[in-house]
C-alpha cells in the first residue's frame, strides 16, 4: 500500500455499509487520473480517495477504484498485468447523464471520444468516451427527456 493518510473509515466498515445490488470495481494503474476523470468529466462526487483506493458516487451509485499495487494479493491482479486497455468489451453505462455535456468535458480534458453524442434508435442519446486505463463510459439520457 502507498497510502499516506488515514482513511475516512475502515475497509471492513465501508464494506458492511454497501447496499445490496451490483457493484463495480475498476482496477487502475494509478487512482488519481481516474479520480480526476470521474469528477471533472463525468460529474462524480469523490467520497474518498488516496493513492490506493477511491470510493466514487455517480448518479446515485457507488463504485470503487483500486490501484493495481493494492491488489497484489488478489486473484484479479494477474488479469491486468501488462494489459494496455482495460475492460475490453465492457461499457459502463451512465443512465441519466448528459452525453453532450460529458462529450464536451471529455474533449476539454483531452480524453478520447469514440463517438460523439447522437440519438440512437433504442430511444437514448449517448456518446462513448474513454477514461484513463481504457475503460469506456457511455453517458446517456432518454431522447426528449
Amino acid at each position: 500500500m502507498k497510502r499516506t493518510k488515514q482513511p475516512w473509515m475502515s475497509a471492513d466498515e465501508f464494506g458492511r455499509s454497501l447496499p445490496h445490488g451490483v457493484g463495480i470495481n475498476l482496477l487502475v494503474r494509478e487512482v488519481a487520473p481516474m479520480e480526476a476523470f470521474c469528477r471533472d468529466v463525468l460529474g462524480a462526487t469523490i467520497i474518498y480517495a488516496d493513492e490506493d483506493f477511491a470510493a466514487v458516487e455517480l448518479l446515485g451509485s457507488v463504485f470503487m477504484l483500486h490501484a493495481d499495487h493494492s491488489y497484489s494479493d488478489n486473484p484479479m491482479s494477474g488479469t491486468v498485468t501488462g494489459v494496455e486497455a482495460r475492460g475490453a468489451g465492457l461499457e459502463i453505462r451512465l443512465y441519466g447523464s448528459d452525453p453532450d455535456a460529458v462529450e464536451a468535458l471529455a474533449r476539454e480534458h483531452e480524453h478520447i471520444v469514440l463517438s460523439g453524442a447522437v440519438d440512437k434508435p433504442h430511444g437514448l442519446r449517448e456518446c462513448h468516451v474513454v477514461g484513463p486505463d481504457g475503460y469506456i463510459f457511455v453517458p446517456s439520457r432518454s431522447i426528449g427527456g
